[in-house]
């Protein structure tokens, strides 16, 4: 039988991709012309929900709790940029105790602007008037589904004046208003564009402090990253066509839920398309299935050099805070989950035993804080025994360790008589010590 050579060739050095894969960032987006499209912004940015639309999706917020929420957000920012502003509810006397806690902090230099969220209506700008803050966010649901079954009578025409009538008192209190367009993803071109023309021509008289802006809602999480589909599904095509109506990048932001699996790929193509801002929540709380994870939008800014460093670390007391309210993150949740970066497989962890990169997708310890771990399964080997003892001790033992082979053997069988949970290190900690004094060592050191 013929053999035929491969067409790989051998290379004397391996390449590791560096500038998409570097060793002290995040991964880095290298495009493939050389130059990012002309669409992107200069800068991006998130802002917060979590006071407002996680407290909606059922976070138990005490006064004491939300702020303690807002300073973690101050020391995840720094002085990046990367987050810029929280917003807050004004209808209860916790939600107004926590504005003016936040107001405080922000004229003390905390880096995050508080601003509020009411609803567009005459009645509720008067509540924000005075309060201290410099932009209110105004819920202007635009789709059909909304203006025809929310209204009586019904109609586009009567929510768009309602609208303008509260924009106008927002702007005639010294504030900049900053129109949600809920449900956008299912509202029709005609409704959206007069609608955004309509505010600018209302503003044009206010100084520029004033400047509207639009948040572009995917309220039901049914919108799609994709450029070719139909208005009003494409988030890019939307983005694009607000731009085009004379929008800048820092005057739209996008909010998107998580319902369809998109949230993240919907963030990304509003920005690639011209939108500056990302609006959603650190960890992803929100209503029903959760607002975009700030920290998944943020990692992925970076890559594209649109933002500065946060902090990822601050994010484990955040996960910790959660967890005291019964809101801590799921197991598997991508990056802050307890297994995101838990390996049980043996091929893994052999992996991870000889060159850890190869199975981490970036420097998980350095830059979130969170260690590379694993629990022993059927499956984990001896390889599984071998990392978790250096893991926790950083000694190495050998394969063919006497005492590590009999751990091993013990373990397997109770796995082969029917257990079905993993092991974790605290239940073979006390054998697995005993063993650093015996047999060969491979190597020691952190």
């Amino acid at each position: 039988m013929t053999q035929h050579s491969p067409a790989v060739r051998d290379v004397p050095t391996p390449d590791l991709f560096p500038a998409a894969f570097p060793a002290a960032a995040f991964p880095q987006v290298i495009w493939e012309e050389g130059t990012p499209p002309t669409s992107l912004p200069t800068q991006a940015w998130t802002t917060e929900t979590t006071h407002r639309d996680g407290q909606q999706g059922g976070l138990p917020l005490t006064t004491a709790d939300g702020l303690r929420i807002y300073d973690l957000m101050g020391r995840f920012t720094g002085g990046s940029g990367a987050l810029r502003q929280a917003e807050f509810f004004v209808y209860r006397p916790a939600d107004r105790a926590m504005l003016e806690g936040a107001l405080d902090r922000w004229r003390g230099g905390h880096p995050v602007e508080p601003t509020t969220w009411i609803r567009a209506a005459r009645r509720d700008a008067d509540l924000v008037a005075g309060l201290g803050v410099r932009e209110t966010g105004m819920l202007a649901s635009a789709s059909d589904y909304h203006t025809f079954h929310k209204f009586t009578p019904g109609g586009r025409a009567q929510a768009a004046r309602t609208y303008l009538d509260a924009v106008q008192a927002v702007l005639d209190a010294g504030l900049r208003p900053r129109l949600h367009l809920e449900d956008a993803t299912r509202a029709p071109r005609e409704f959206i564009l007069p609608f955004v023309e309509a505010v600018q021509a209302l503003a044009a008289p206010f100084p520029d402090s004033q400047a509207p802006k639009f948040r572009v809602c995917d309220t039901m999480g049914v919108g799609l990253p994709l450029e070719g589909a139909a208005w009003p599904r494409s988030v890019p095509r939307m983005i694009r066509e607000l731009r085009a109506a004379g929008l800048s990048a820092q005057s739209l932001e996008f909010h998107p839920h998580n319902d369809t699996h998109l949230v993240v790929a919907n963030s990304l193509a509003a920005v690639l398309a011209g939108c500056a801002a990302i609006n959603g929540t650190l960890l992803g709380k929100g209503e029903r299935t959760g607002n975009a994870p700030l920290e998944g939008v943020l990692l992925h800014l970076s890559g594209l050099r649109l933002t500065g460093d946060a902090d990822f670390t601050v994010l484990n007391e955040l996960n910790d805070l959660y967890e005291g309210l019964g809101q801590g993150v799921p197991a598997k949740y991508p990056l802050f989950g307890r297994d995101a970066h838990r390996t049980r497989a043996g091929i893994h962890a052999d992996g991870l035993n000889k060159f850890w990169p190869m199975y981490a997708p970036f420097n998980v310890p350095a830059l979130l804080g969170r260690p590379l771990d694993l629990s022993l399964t059927k499956d984990s080997g001896v390889a599984g025994l071998i990392f978790l003892i250096r893991q926790h001790t950083g000694t190495e033992l050998a394969k063919d360790h006497a005492g590590l082979r009999a751990l091993h053997e013990s373990l397997s069988a109770e796995f082969d008589a029917g257990r079905q949970t993993a092991v974790e290190w605290e239940e073979i900690a006390e054998r697995a010590l005993k063993l650093l004094t015996e047999g060969p060592v491979v190597r020691s050191g952190s």
